[in-house]
């Protein structure tokens, strides 16, 4: 059974990105409004592989799709 905690710093540091709070704050408000019609992983601020783990996390329904979510929300809002 996977107990990790699925949460915005650790899809940050999955995605390979600043994960502390101060940085998923920032991104999350210089990328925020982006365009509400386009999944999150068409986004053009991520790269490929970014891309592909949040397009699966999302068809799959994976471990992860709660928290990605959370951050498409968080994007569109």
């Amino acid at each position: 059974m996977d107990l990790s905690n699925h949460d915005l710093p650790s899809l940050f540091k999955q995605l390979g990105l600043p994960h502390d709070d101060v940085s998923v704050d920032t991104f999350i408000l210089r990328h925020k409004d982006m365009n509400r019609v386009s999944p999150l992983h068409e986004a053009n601020f991520w790269s490929e592989s970014q891309s592909a783990f949040l397009k699966e996390a999302h068809e799959r329904d994976a471990d992860w799709a709660e928290v990605v979510d959370q951050l498409d929300a968080m994007l569109r809002g």
